[in-house]
């Protein structure tokens, strides 16, 4: 029999001395699946030394595996950064031997380098067979029977290897259920070993909604509770925020203790920790969204609560919120504990919510990469594209290289001009639309393409990249130039599908949400190149990459100048200049027909502030929002109420154009702290451990307070936020530091140090280029006008 499934995850598991590759799928008719393939074998090519003959490489080859089983031994042409080369591939019988059997080879006195031994088993399997994660498939086979304790409709041995459909382009009806947890936490950072669960807090894509509560202090029933709800709703998809590294960690560690087997999974197992340090959860994908949520530059504090509200799912307005340090006394006061319920429950409806806007995203990039949903957002950007190459490594006949260790390696970089500075009116951004692809591919900049300065070649066959002097053959093709052509070919064909639908589709949702995925990937493909941990890696590529760039971004300057643009900031591969919307479209012109690529306006600014340093910059969007850009507001290492100083001049500055209203402002917050109406939640500092207390050889301020902890019965370790609140006294800061959980009342807190060495410094970093001096705002002295900053 024929089915067809969508994959949703995929593993591999020993039965007997046989691999079984096992595809957790969804079928066309909504069942839940897996399909084995049990004909698949490992292998590894091996690279003989020059001038060794093949059959004395066979022969010595033959001596290997003493231990495990080589089923085969082949003589396969290959290329190997472009050039032809002979290799052996070593097919063997089971996955877990293949590092024991590269090692063997290696040692071998004739072989040059042992490759692809270090790809994963499942990734291989996917990668020879051309199978996508989050994509259809078809395949012929005979249903066998299910293990007892597997949660699936149905189990089934493929007789073939799964092949795609490329024209089925939905995704099946999915079950997502997100969740959440709150922990108990008198002493600051909740430890598993000692700190229950009180909450955990679960919605589905379907309608549930449901709060899990602990007896008092008691989670045992919490924890069952959860696992009989995970399985009873069987999602195919569980989300949560920073649950990879808070949530699914402290679950597993804590039902340790209160001995609850969290038997989530689909194969009736517990989640594990597994590449990239996310938690992998058999048949179903966990997915972390704040990995997605980490890559939207303009979110400078990625809290839930902050994703939620800038991505439109529940407005901070509306919602409850809790300081996470404080959460431990809403549970014990009962008048209290309803308001932590709403909070809870208010959190876990923000990640369903951004669920809805990640996961079709997420899907794509999926089904782009060939890297499985649970894992894809946990990889990090440079593994995305690598994935990518591998598999067309594979299409194109190429060798993967090694992964290597190597030092950091410097180069110039992209092209950053000092920014005139000052407050400017009606801005526009314009941007480079894929610069560095399409410098590559324009050049054909390639590690294979790359001509060694001893190398001696004629001048009409090479492209020389400016400044550094670098050498790029122009034929044939390089594997960066050929991916990237693929890519931009593959988007530009999306798009044209696109317009046969109208854009509040269903079809048309996953097109763009495709098309989104390729453009990432290929606009990452400069960064990658550039990453001393690639397989690829080539410093002379990147170092051609940004000469080339820096001499399109002059050439682009000079041409706005000479329009009469007048450009006030440019970086990397955008400029800023005035809008003028004929000059600019002149521009724009010019610099598809002269240098061969689109330029477009990104954003356009109503009133943008520069300071003289680069890359630190706030500008007012039309829609009201504000861009900060370079500034303490987004440090982890101020008090709350500093960043909210900071912010709020930046708005009244940028809204108003008043600078007295500015020192109005930080002058009143001042007031406020000296009469006690500040919360002592605005003036915790939050400092993470980075190693143990004993390594310190400085007493800062937050050793200190950790070390008070210690005194009190209190554990902490690596990694471990330790917040404090500068109290009055005498001496060193180290000496003032207290724990803010031993901190009852704002009369305790140094006004001073607050005024003195937060709330002023920055508001400063701002209102210090207008003229001002600290002592306004400590009195609240007007000044002139603002009018005069307007460049």
């Amino acid at each position: 029999m024929r089915i067809r499934f969508w994959l949703l995850d995929i593993t591999y598991d020993m039965v007997g001395d046989i691999p079984e590759i096992r595809m957790f799928g969804i079928t066309d008719t909504g069942k839940r699946v897996v399909v084995c393939d049990r004909s698949f074998r490992p292998y590894f090519y091996v690279v003989p030394k020059q001038d060794v003959p093949m059959d004395a490489v066979l022969r010595g080859l033959k001596k290997l595996g003493l231990r495990a089983k080589v089923l085969s031994l082949d003589v396969v042409e290959k290329k190997y950064f472009g050039k032809p080369l002979k290799v052996v591939k070593v097919t063997c019988q089971r996955p877990p031997d293949v590092p024991t059997l590269r090692e063997e080879a290696r040692s071998l006195p004739f072989v040059q380098d042992v490759l692809e031994a270090d790809i994963r088993y499942y990734m291989r399997y996917m990668i020879d067979n051309d199978i996508y994660p989050c994509t259809w498939h078809e395949v012929e086979v005979e249903e066998i029977e299910k293990p007892r304790d597997w949660q699936f409709d149905a189990v089934y041995l493929a007789k073939g290897v799964p092949k795609p459909i490329p024209e089925m382009r939905s995704v099946p009806e999915l079950k997502v259920l997100a969740f959440d947890i709150e922990c108990y936490n008198p002493t600051g950072a909740p430890k598993p070993e000692k700190d229950p669960v009180i909450i955990i807090s679960i919605a589905t894509n379907t309608g549930l909604k449901k709060l899990i509560t602990a007896e008092g202090r008691r989670d045992r029933d919490v924890l069952w509770e959860f696992v009989r709800v995970i399985r009873e709703f069987d999602p195919d998809i569980i989300v949560g925020y920073n649950s990879n590294e808070f949530d699914w960690p402290y679950l597993l560690e804590r039902s340790k203790y209160v001995k609850v087997k969290l038997n989530v999974s689909r194969l009736n197992t517990e989640p594990a920790t597994s590449v990239y340090g996310h938690i992998s959860i058999l048949g179903r994908a966990n997915v972390d969204l704040y990995n997605f949520a980490e890559e939207i530059p303009e979110i400078k504090v990625k809290t839930l609560e902050n994703v939620a509200d800038y991505l439109g799912v529940k407005k901070k307005s509306e919602r409850v919120l809790i300081e996470g340090h404080e959460i431990y006394r809403y549970w014990d006061d009962e008048s209290r504990r309803p308001l932590l319920m709403r909070y809870a429950m208010d959190d876990v409806e923000s990640i369903l919510g951004l669920a809805e806007k990640f996961l079709p995203f997420a899907i794509q990039l999926s089904a782009i990469t060939g890297i499985p949903l649970d894992q894809v957002g946990a990889a990090s950007v440079g593994f995305r594209v690598e994935w990518l190459l591998m598999r067309y490594a594979y299409k194109f006949n190429e060798l993967v290289p090694n992964r290597v260790e190597r030092p950091a390696e410097t180069y110039r970089g992209a092209i950053v001009l000092e920014p005139k500075p000052g407050i400017h009116e009606n801005i526009a951004v314009l941007d480079f639309s894929a610069m560095y692809p399409n410098i590559m591919i324009k050049y054909n900049i390639s590690p294979d393409t790359y001509v060694p300065p001893m190398e001696e070649i004629a001048p009409d066959m090479v492209y020389v990249a400016p400044e550094v002097g670098h050498r790029f053959r122009r034929e044939p093709p390089g594997f960066y130039r050929k991916v990237l052509e693929t890519l931009i070919k593959y988007r530009k064909a999306i798009r044209e599908e696109m317009k046969k639908y109208p854009p509040t589709s269903f079809e048309y949702r996953i097109l763009d949400e495709r098309q989104k995925a390729v453009k990432v990937i290929a606009n990452a493909t400069y960064g990658y190149c550039g990453w001393t941990g690639a397989r690829w890696y080539m410093r002379e590529v990147a170092e051609a990459v940004t000469a080339w760039g820096r001499e399109m971004i002059k050439k682009t300057i000079n041409y706005a100048t000479q329009l009469g643009l007048k450009v006030i900031y440019g970086d990397t591969d955008s400029i800023f200049v005035n809008y003028d919307e004929d000059r600019i479209r002149k521009l724009i012109e010019w610099v598809e027909k002269e240098l061969g690529l689109e330029m477009k306006p990104d954003k356009i600014y109503v009133r943008v502030f520069f300071t003289e340093a680069k890359k630190r910059y706030c500008g007012l969007l039309p829609d009201g929002r504000i861009d900060i850009v370079g500034f303490e507001a987004v440090r982890g290492d101020w008090a709350e109420i500093a960043k909210e100083v900071q912010e709020k001049t930046i708005e009244i500055v940028l809204k108003e154009r008043s600078v007295d209203k500015a020192i109005e402002y930080v002058h009143r917050v001042i007031e406020e702290l000296r009469s006690g109406k500040v919360p002592l939640s605005k003036l915790i500092i939050w400092k993470t451990l980075s190693k143990d207390l004993s390594e310190y050889k400085v007493l800062s301020a937050h050793v200190a307070a950790a070390k008070k902890l210690l005194e009190l019965g209190y554990k902490l370790s690596v990694g471990d936020k330790v917040g404090y609140i500068v109290t009055k006294g005498s001496g060193k800061l180290a000496q003032k530091a207290k724990p803010y959980i031993l901190v009852k009342s704002i009369d305790e807190i140094d006004v001073e140090y607050y005024i003195d060495k937060q709330i002023i410094p920055a508001a400063m970093r701002i209102l210090g280029y207008f003229g001002i001096k600290e002592d306004q705002l400590r009195t609240g002295r007007k000044q002139k006008s603002l009018l005069e900053f307007f460049t």
